[in-house]
């Protein structure tokens, strides 16, 4: 017995020699990935294969990753009339040994995506997509803005059981959101990332502010969003005594929209850091980004293996397809 127990170890120790030999004299010389994370570029591109020469704009984020589809609002399909909820894809990719970003989009036609737009029509102009899900309840939520019958904006949600596969569940709504509903527009609602705080913009005072209203952390989303109307909070460290819109929150960082002085023109992107409790005073994102035409509904995404973020948004600048176009572009915070 301890003959053959020795015979199988100096077996095993011969098999391993010549793997040794081989990995000391075929090993490579030096490591191809030279760069070990990807960056955004700082470049603002069109995101042509989705555009058209008609309105495109108010963009959700479904999820974050090298291939994302995504829901905008439209009015191509009834030729510069009625905006409707879309569908389509963007796809990146960063070579790590040369440095190059790569950069895709195209129009799809997801199964249960296509389902849920479907549902979402309503007779008056969709506005302000958001998709979210709620980690309270379990549900997946679509959030928008449509203008009721008496030409208003209000707040409305879609709600299904989380889609996985082939897997298409059932869509509900869309409902009014009461709580946050006036007789005025109330559009873009986002929430923070913690769940317990949304925020929106509203012209109930006359120009258009961003406010916020926090939700009890037990509390669901349709209960919370059937109560009865609640005032909100002015988020007055942003707001202006001119037009602030369209906000959106990533982690601790609100970009959004204004048409504010000092600004290059039009409606320009702003961000602000929230810091010991209170969002800081807004910054103007510069003439990389902004222009003298119009800039609306920004929207950070994150992808972990990029040092950056991205920041996609509508513009009706000149060199598009033709009214408001879909651009994207790396946006550094870490120094703000």
């Amino acid at each position: 017995m301890k003959k053959s127990g020795f015979i199988n170890i100096v077996t095993v120790a011969l098999s391993v020699i010549p793997i040794l030999i081989c990995f000391n004299n075929c090993k490579k010389t030096s490591n191809p990935i030279k760069y070990p994370q990807g960056t955004f570029p700082d470049t603002v591109i069109n995101i042509a294969d989705i555009n058209s020469s008609y309105d495109d704009y108010n963009i959700a984020l479904y999820q974050i990753s090298n291939s994302l589809p995504i829901i905008f609002s439209s009015n191509r399909k009834s030729t510069g009339g009625q905006f409707d909820l879309e569908q389509g894809s963007i796809s990146y990719l960063f070579d790590q040994t040369t440095g190059v970003f790569g950069f895709g989009s195209k129009m799809i036609t997801d199964a249960f995506l296509d389902k849920l737009i479907g549902k979402a029509v309503t007779p008056g102009n969709d506005f302000g997509p958001y998709r979210l899900f709620s980690t309270v309840d379990g549900y997946e939520y679509l959030l928008l803005s449509s203008v009721n019958a008496a030409g208003n904006l209000d707040f409305f949600y879609l709600k299904n059981e989380p889609a996985s596969g082939s897997f298409l569940p059932d869509v509900s709504g869309p409902f009014p959101i009461k709580l946050m509903n006036t007789g005025y527009d109330d559009a873009y609602i986002c929430f923070n990332f913690g769940q317990d705080t949304a925020y929106f913009s509203s012209n109930k005072d006359g120009n258009f502010d961003i406010f916020s209203l926090v939700k009890p952390a037990e509390q669901d989303l349709t209960s919370w969003f059937n109560l009865d109307y609640a005032l909100p909070a002015r988020v007055d460290s942003i707001n202006s005594s001119f037009e602030d819109k369209c906000p959106f929150i990533y982690k601790n960082i609100m970009v959004f929209s204004s048409n504010r002085p000092g600004g290059i023109g039009g409606y320009d992107l702003y961000y602000s850091i929230l810091k010991n409790g209170k969002w800081s005073s807004p910054l103007n994102f510069g003439p990389r980004i902004n222009t003298s035409y119009d800039e609306y509904r920004p929207v950070i995404g994150f992808d972990p293996d990029f040092t950056n973020k991205f920041l996609m948004f509508s513009s009706n600048r000149p060199g598009g397809k033709g009214g408001f176009d879909l651009y994207f572009t790396g946006v550094d915070f870490s120094s703000k």
